[in-house]
């Protein structure tokens, strides 16, 4: 299986691709009754990036794909793992909506969200069992740093622990071993050598620390990304610009962080704490933060073949940071 060498051509294949995938996460979604159809195509329904099935594509595109059937199915892997890990996300985070619509907890209750996650953890390990064991190897392996990282989130930091390297071990776990697994997916479906899987394993996981860290930046700078500002903020969630907050020792500083760490629940309150956080330094901060990191996931390309592919994974480091400013 060949990819194309002109960039319109190129760009043809990953969208065609993209769109045998997403019909193949219905198909995957389907269940013996209709009401487990309906409840584990919820979120699969509600649309999302496919992020993580875009970066398969475009790792595999590196090399030549063994079978445009192994493909999909490592693309149906990673996504079915991620949406499976967001039913349980809503049940921890107590959360409302999903991609703008009600959450699968709020439509029925969290033991069928729980539920309809892990059949989809389940397909998804069905699925990767036809692909070889070093690709269940990962998948596993993935799994329990999500697992690892959602206690981690849930636990807190330790007393003695700084609270943003805290942070960033379970942003890392969180989002960035998905990410990782999705490039090193790609990458072995075409049967890359090791060292280049390596590097998109680094590549991959940089690049979704960066992902989740532009999103907080988003969370209070941004009103034009369809996510209502201040969600995190009043949910009590910690990003990097609150937590990076919490080093300033000026006494407007203080005060600001007073406010982020109070009761939100007020319209008036929660934007005055937006404003307030927009005008204060620690925004450009964790800009610069996300940049650099974007830079180190980008470094990470450079032993990887030249080509559209390794173009397009150099791109989404731009595209990560300027979602974000």
């Amino acid at each position: 299986m060949s990819t194309p060498q002109t960039r319109d051509a190129f760009e043809a294949y990953v969208r065609e691709r993209l769109d045998v995938i997403e019909t193949a996460l219905a198909t995957a979604a389907t269940g013996k009754m209709p009401f487990v159809t309906e409840a584990a195509r919820h979120v699969i329904a509600a649309g999302g990036k496919r992020f993580r099935p875009l970066l398969v594509i475009l790792a595999s595109a590196l090399g030549t794909p063994r079978s445009a059937e192994d493909l999909t199915r490592a693309a149906l892997v990673m996504e079915l793992t991620h949406v499976a890990s967001l039913y349980h996300d809503d049940v921890m985070d107590e959360a409302d909506m999903r991609r703008g619509a009600p959450s699968a907890n709020s439509v029925w209750d969290n033991s069928v969200a729980i539920l309809v996650g892990d059949y989809l953890f389940a397909r998804a390990s069905d699925i990767v069992a036809d692909l070889g064991v070093d690709f269940v190897r990962l998948q596993a392996r993935t799994f329990s740093r999500l697992v690892q990282g959602q206690i981690a989130e849930t636990l807190g930091p330790a007393e003695d622990q700084d609270a943003v390297g805290a942070y960033l071990a379970v942003v890392a776990d969180k989002t960035g071993s998905l990410i990782a697994s999705s490039a090193m997916f790609g990458g072995m479906v075409a049967g890359l050598p090791a060292d280049q899987i390596e590097a998109l394993a680094g590549f991959g996981e940089e690049l979704g620390v960066v992902f989740q860290l532009s999103d907080d930046i988003i969370d209070i700078t941004s009103e034009s990304t369809g996510k209502t500002p201040g969600t995190d903020l009043r949910e009590g969630v910690a990003t990097l610009p609150t937590l990076m907050l919490a080093d300033y020792d000026d006494a407007e500083s203080r005060d600001l962080l007073r406010l982020v760490e109070g009761d939100l629940t007020d319209d008036a309150t929660l934007a005055e704490t937006l404003r307030r956080l927009r005008e204060h330094e620690v925004i450009e901060k964790a800009r610069a933060e996300v940049a650099r990191r974007a830079e180190v996931a980008r470094a990470h390309l450079a032993v990887l073949p030249e080509g559209m592919a390794r173009e397009a994974l150099s791109e989404l480091c731009d595209t990560v940071v300027t979602r974000s400013v």
